[in-house]
């Protein structure tokens, strides 16, 4: 595979930038325009007062953004570098401005904006990534830009346990991450600077989005949205749960962090860990272990079951992330980036149903347990789906559905 090259064709961009694009361009997008909300959460309960269940509401706008976001990736025809770049910009504005506000329904407006240009950071640079290094040979490449997610959680925790530490509020946190993302829009703004593959023929796509949508391609985007609605309860509420056990900072604020180390290291692991199986095995095997973590803080009351949980969530919905995104660009051919998008729709829809579903469980005092052995259960089930399909070969007609 010839290097990719720039705007102006001078300027070959080597793998590593392009796997180090990647990576910061998911940072941004889901470790402050998606999860910057987990950290920040208990800091704007101690001192905006901000109810859990208001919280709920929040997190459901994000995810409801991302929905229209992941959506409209599906809908419109965008240059994959022009959708990265103005929605690296987004995420830092949106970002920002929640530390200029305390208007609740500004708040929901907001978060709504960032969650609609964090599905099109994860359509298309994910898209765009995997078809440069994907051909390569080289799985550490692709799953270095996954670990972006990780990362960017992790820098998150990380800024918003140092500030708790220091007893700065809720703006401050919201202002930095804010700062954090424009810094890493404008580093990352020359990458994307308007370099693109050539198109496949217009026949080729128009045969592969009428052979798509078939069992397999459905079979997937049915995973993948279990995957959403089985990681956002404890990927939402951990700082917030383990706020109600441990009042001390320095203490549950360790959990984001540990979430985010964990998902940064995961997706080194599931490379090496796909010279011995399937994407498809490892994708179903992540999600056992993703129900085991949402099991854990029922099964193991305490701070300990909320680290527990945090390693083993953050440890695997990023393998899951990854595995999915990867299948979804085998079987969907030349409309990789419409079926990625459709799965991360799915994703999305799932994240809505579970935060709202933890806010109707609290306004009627009852526990959330039952949410999360539920939301274990369905992760189980898509996981035997997984493990009992047979993946179709790569170019037939049933690989793209």
């Amino acid at each position: 595979m010839r290097p990719s090259r720039s705007l102006a064709g001078s300027r070959p961009l080597s793998p590593a930038r392009v796997a180090g694009g990647g990576l910061a361009a998911l940072a941004v997008a889901m470790g402050i325009g998606r999860f910057a909300f987990t950290p920040i959460l208990p800091m704007m309960q101690a001192d905006l007062g901000l109810s859990v269940a208001a919280g709920g509401w929040l997190a459901a706008a994000n995810y409801a953004g991302y929905l229209v976001g992941a959506l409209s990736a599906m809908a419109l025809r965008l240059r994959p570098t022009t959708a990265i770049r103005a929605a690296l910009a987004v995420v830092g504005l949106a970002t920002l401005a929640m530390a200029g506000t305390t208007h609740f329904a500004l708040w929901v407006l907001l978060r709504a904006i960032a969650g609609v240009a964090s599905a099109w950071l994860l359509v298309f640079a994910s898209a765009w990534c995997l078809e440069r290094l994907t051909p390569l040979g080289r799985p550490l490449l692709p799953s270095a830009v996954f670990a972006g997610v990780g990362v960017g959680i992790a820098v998150a925790g990380i800024c918003c346990a140092a500030l708790m530490r220091a007893e700065a509020g809720a703006p401050a946190a919201w202002g930095l991450l804010g700062v954090i993302a424009l810094g890493a829009t404008a580093l990352l703004w020359p990458l994307f600077a308007g370099e693109e593959s050539p198109a496949a023929p217009a026949g080729a796509r128009r045969a592969s989005r009428d052979r798509l949508w078939g069992a397999d391609a459905i079979r997937l985007v049915l995973c993948y949205g279990t995957l959403g609605l089985g990681y956002i309860i404890p990927a939402t509420f951990i700082p917030a749960m383990a706020r109600e056990i441990v009042r001390d900072p320095a203490v549950f604020g360790l959990a984001w962090p540990v979430f985010g180390a964990a998902a940064a290291a995961s997706t080194p692991v599931a490379a090496l860990l796909a010279r011995a199986l399937p994407g498809r095995r490892i994708w179903a095997l992540s999600h056992l272990v993703l129900a085991a973590g949402v099991a854990c803080p029922v099964a193991w009351p305490g701070i300990a079951g909320i680290i527990a949980a945090a390693l083993l969530v953050g440890g695997t919905f990023m393998v899951a992330t990854m595995t999915g995104m990867q299948e979804a660009r085998r079987v969907g051919g030349a409309s990789a980036t419409v079926l990625m998008a459709a799965l991360t729709s799915a994703f999305a829809l799932g994240q809505i149903i579970g935060p709202l579903a933890v806010s109707a469980l609290l306004a009627a005092r009852l526990p959330v347990s039952g949410a999360l052995l539920g939301t274990a259960a369905l992760l189980v089930a898509s996981a035997v789906l997984l493990a009992w399909s047979s993946p179709p070969a790569p170019g037939s007609s049933q690989a793209t559905g």
